[in-house]
């Protein structure tokens, strides 16, 4: 008996912690679909977080890659004044790190491609 409340009670904790952090992710940033995402490309800074083997095989058109794992390094490259556009290959685990470091580098209008690279219709560049 004891063992099945220690389960039910570590998945508990489990399932908080997922719903803490998809909050946490959606309020550092605005998810928005390929069409929006595309209007903001003009006058904002497109980040590539992806690995950069995947960046150079094809990315979107005005992208540069800093890779999720190296963005910390990698701040002082973007300005705090112009907003930033971000995306991945899809829904990975490293946007929410992301999301985190830029959030607490000051950075305020940050957007997100909803579905990732994965879907995107716009235009790219291929290698």
């Amino acid at each position: 008996m004891e063992s099945w409340i220690f389960v039910i009670v570590v998945l508990l904790l489990f399932l908080g912690w997922m719903a803490w952090n998809y909050f946490r992710v959606r309020r550092a940033a605005k998810f928005v679909g390929n069409a929006e995402f595309e209007a903001l490309i003009h006058g904002a800074q497109l980040v590539d977080i992806r690995e950069p083997a995947a960046f150079r095989s094809k990315h979107i058109l005005g992208a540069r890659n800093l890779p999720a794992a190296q963005l910390e390094a990698s701040l002082s490259a973007l300005r705090k004044d112009k907003p930033v556009l971000i995306y991945d290959a899809s829904r990975s685990s490293a946007l929410p790190r992301v999301l985190t470091k830029l959030k607490k580098a000051g950075y305020t209008d940050l957007y997100v491609l909803q579905d990732g690279f994965d879907y995107w219709t716009g235009k790219t560049k291929e290698n």
